[in-house]
């Protein structure tokens, strides 16, 4: 009974090892406002548009802040919010760096 227990137990060990966990990475870039101020940007998640090829549908944070998913154009250097807003990229915007990260706009 013993031995059981113990080929069962290596058994179940050897199992849970052996299942491949999926990474979760995500690319982050620290962009200066100004002289002093920055601010720390991730992309969480990036799908780019299979009709579109210079769009992306991304998921970023701010500083640990997490944005609600918004187009990001990068032909016309636009983002377009969830409510249907349609905003012109600033400067240091995250949408410049999907647009630069991903050499969407430079074809």
């Amino acid at each position: 009974m013993n031995n059981i227990k113990t080929v069962v137990f290596v058994l179940f060990l050897i199992l849970a090892l052996s299942v491949a966990h999926p990474a979760f990475a995500s690319v982050c870039r620290n962009y200066n406002v100004y002289e002093g101020l920055h601010h720390k940007i991730c992309i969480l998640s990036i799908n780019r548009s299979a009709k579109n090829y210079w769009e992306y549908r991304a998921t970023i944070s701010v500083d640990g802040v997490k944005r609600p998913t918004e187009v990001y154009n990068c032909r016309e250097r636009v983002k377009v919010q969830q409510g249907g807003t349609i905003l012109p990229f600033e400067q240091n915007d995250p949408g410049e760096m999907i647009c630069s990260f991903f050499n969407s706009s430079r074809r």
